[in-house]
């Protein structure tokens, strides 16, 4: 699963601002529409931050229940991977938080899913790139609402 699809986009708000938002997985069902439920596992002793998230995701043609588990770089970076699903079988992804100065902040989100049905990888490609951008909306609505 070496192939990822990525896309950015810059945040009116801090690298710590933004990862705060992302960080806090239970509020996701109030701003990120494809996300019905999301209960933290785990959390990282070290970090203080969820280390393994179950989701339960309607995407339209994607309806699954999976479990993520994440690792954390401070406010620059967060990488995430699948532990288990049921319609998803490969998720690898990444957060990356660049600050532009002024109180900017470029993020970059990279995405590679796998799933358990046949789909041309064109087809995977464009879906990956409908959930990044849709991601990055949602994000960048909540952190620059907040």
């Amino acid at each position: 699963m070496a192939e990822q699809t990525s896309s950015s986009v810059t945040i009116a708000a801090e690298p710590a601002q933004i990862m705060s938002v992302i960080a806090d997985f239970e509020s996701y069902p109030s701003w990120a529409a494809a996300v019905k439920e999301a209960e933290v596992l785990s959390v990282d002793d070290r970090t203080g931050r969820p280390e393994r998230v179950r989701f339960v995701l309607n995407a339209g043609a994607i309806k699954d229940e999976y479990t993520l588990g994440y690792t954390w770089d401070a406010d620059r970076e967060v990488r995430w991977t699948l532990v288990e699903g049921k319609v998803v079988k490969a998720m690898d992804g990444a957060y990356t938080l660049r600050d532009k100065g002024r109180g900017n902040t470029e993020v970059t989100y990279r995405l590679a899913v796998d799933v358990t049905f046949p789909m041309i990888g064109l087809i995977k490609r464009k879906a990956e790139k409908v959930i990044i951008d849709t991601a990055l909306k949602e994000l960048k609505k909540k952190v620059e609402q907040s």
